[in-house]
């Protein structure tokens, strides 16, 4: 009889696992039939257009030249120019969908984290916000990144921002409403914010400038200063980073 029992109680199981592999049990207590929908495999691309918003009636496809190389873990969305030999690496974001157009100007990189986005640059009427806007060499831009410019990992630049060519902008700094020169260094975790940074000046890790009177004496990039030669690499290894993902994809 004991021996009987032992059969039926391993039949018993059997089926039970037998029932639950065919479906016909749910997985948990309670659960609900999800509600699901199928969306096209191109809704899931890194790189698109901007939604139709009330600013803006226009979707458009970001430009990027083909020597550039996007990560497939990183964002590009709408109005968005993207210059030669950038590179975009893992959770980058270039977000033209507010504040538009973007521009990344050639030999850039744009690192792990680092976030590009603007605030609106276009109201409901079709009017252009001007206070949202800088302008270099005659274009209108929300946000503008210069040639050989390097932004490090985490850093931001909100826009209406430009940064000037061959300027660092270093880990988890921070650029909004203001205009970094050419051959600046933010050191990381520094941040301009409502200012214009001079041509040649560097912002001390950690420090926050707020005021044009600060940024006015801000120190200079000169030959013995430590940070002096450190954009230079930085391009040679994201550039070759670029052209090297670009052959092995």
């Amino acid at each position: 009889m004991k021996f009987n029992k032992q059969i039926f109680i391993i039949l018993i199981l059997s089926f039970l696992v037998s029932f639950a592999a065919s479906g016909c049990i749910s997985q948990g207590e309670g659960a609900k039939e999800q509600n699901t929908k199928e969306v096209p495999a191109a809704q899931f691309s890194n790189i698109r257009e901007n939604p139709v918003t009330p600013w803006n009636s226009k979707p458009t496809a970001p430009v990027i030249d083909s020597t550039a190389y996007v990560d497939p873990q990183a964002s590009v969305i709408g109005n968005v120019k993207i210059g030669a030999n950038v590179m975009i690496s893992p959770m980058a974001s270039i977000r033209s969908d507010e504040g538009m157009p973007i521009l990344v100007g050639n030999d850039s990189n744009v690192q792990d984290g680092v976030v590009l986005h603007a605030l609106e640059t276009i109201d409901e009427e079709g009017e252009p916000v001007e206070k949202n806007i800088v302008e270099v060499g005659g274009e209108k831009y929300a946000v503008y990144i210069g040639e050989n410019v390097s932004l490090a990992h985490q850093s931001q630049i909100h826009g209406p921002a430009s940064v000037g060519n061959d300027t660092f902008i270093g880990m988890q700094a921070f650029v909004f409403k203001a205009k970094v020169g050419n051959n600046c260094v933010l050191e990381p975790t520094s941040a301009a914010i409502g200012v214009t940074i001079p041509d040649g000046r560097y912002i001390p890790a950690g420090t926050v400038i707020t005021s044009q009177a600060e940024a006015d004496k801000l120190p200079e990039v000169t030959e013995d200063y430590a940070y002096r030669h450190t954009n230079e690499a930085v391009i040679y290894v994201n550039v070759n980073l670029a052209e090297g993902y670009n052959k092995a994809a």
